[in-house]
């Protein structure tokens, strides 16, 4: 088989003329090409927060999702209000 050397532009153009089922397909190896790399960033930021979590008293696998969320959120606030001024409590 031949090989064809298409532009980046070229290749996205192909790509939005395929049927909805056959950009399914394409998503899918895209995706699980970059699995593992995703996998890694996932599982580093998960101990980061495990980390974070129990330098507040929290025990991050114990937590509902509802209560990582917050606790993310009060993380990214405690980084613009000092220590002494915030609230690490859930309400």
């Amino acid at each position: 088989m031949p090989n064809l050397t298409l532009s980046n532009e070229q290749v996205i153009d192909l790509f939005k003329q395929l049927p909805e089922d056959q950009k399914q397909e394409v998503y899918k190896i895209l995706i699980l090409s970059q699995w593992d790399r995703w996998e890694s960033l996932s599982n580093y930021a998960i101990d980061k927060a495990r980390i974070v979590a129990k330098e507040r008293g929290y025990d991050w696998d114990t937590m509902t999702e509802e209560e990582k969320e917050e606790f993310i959120d009060n993380i990214e606030t405690a980084q613009i209000i000092p220590a002494p001024l915030r609230s690490d409590s859930f309400s």
